[in-house]
């Protein structure tokens, strides 16, 4: 699935293309074409990213939200013609001679304003929401350290810090030396507020590259993807930092790595 600054560098891409610009809306498939019907020809006004969910807002006052999921994906196609349809595409934007397709999300849909506030409303804040950095990481510092939940499920639960999927939340615990079996409460306040201002410096660096590169010294680089991370599918071998053996194991279904010598 991919994490918030994908989504991210997808929503500023349609900032670029299409918005201010009428847009041709269509359903290959025919699962999106009452909607693409209602909203086609309507002027984009906006283009923005909360997380791991997309939202594209129309002059008319609808936004279509848009969630990858495991499946979810976006291509988009520069061509003066008529781009054949391959695949099962749920809906085609277009907009002067520029066109996106959108395959196996887990949610498209179109929502009104006040339905679009309640998600908002729902969702953790977004280390990379322009919001100020007080008002977004008090967000985060309240859900986190009320919480008994182990550290390591609060990073992925979309509603406590929207954003942070399976990569980020191993590389980022490791980075702040922090055991991902240890419950929110436990973590002290500066503990929470460097995880917070590390994730806002990490999904920029991946916005900015277009990779999850959570190694300072490769920040400037193009590194090979067995290069970019400190524990991230490394189970087995050795920490890069102290040479003991990075651990798997399973955590509320999922994938977690990390480093027993160096994370407490």
């Amino acid at each position: 699935m991919p994490e918030g600054h994908t989504v991210h560098r997808i929503a500023d891409h349609f900032d670029r293309d299409f918005v201010g610009k009428p847009v041709f809306i269509t359903s290959p498939q025919g699962r999106f074409s009452q909607s693409a019907r209602l909203l086609s020809g309507q002027v984009l006004c906006r283009s923005y990213a909360v997380g791991k969910q997309m939202f594209l807002e129309f002059a008319g006052g609808s936004t279509i939200r848009i969630h990858l999921g495991i499946y979810g994906k976006w291509q988009f196609h520069k061509t003066a013609g008529v781009h054949p349809v391959v695949g099962q595409v749920r809906v085609r934007f277009s907009a002067d001679g520029v066109s996106a397709d959108l395959r196996g999300p887990t949610v498209c849909e179109v929502l009104e304003s006040e339905q679009v506030q309640q998600v908002l409303n729902r969702l953790g804040p977004d280390p990379i929401n322009p919001n100020p950095r007080s008002k977004e990481s008090a967000r985060f510092l309240e859900r986190a350290q009320k919480s008994k939940t182990a550290i390591g499920l609060l990073l992925m639960n979309q509603d406590v810090i929207a954003g942070i999927g399976n990569v980020y939340r191993a590389e980022l615990l490791f980075r702040a030396g922090i055991s991902p079996h240890r419950p929110g409460i436990s973590l002290a306040k500066d503990e929470l507020q460097a995880l917070w201002d590390d994730s806002v410096k990490l999904l920029r660096v991946g916005v900015t590259t277009g990779f999850m590169i959570t190694r300072d010294e490769l920040f400037k680089k193009r590194p090979n993807k067995d290069e970019r991370n400190w524990v991230y599918k490394r189970e087995g071998q050795p920490c890069r930092k102290c040479g003991t053996e990075v651990r798997i194991e399973m955590m509320a279904s999922r994938k977690l790595y990390w480093c027993t010598g160096c994370q407490k």
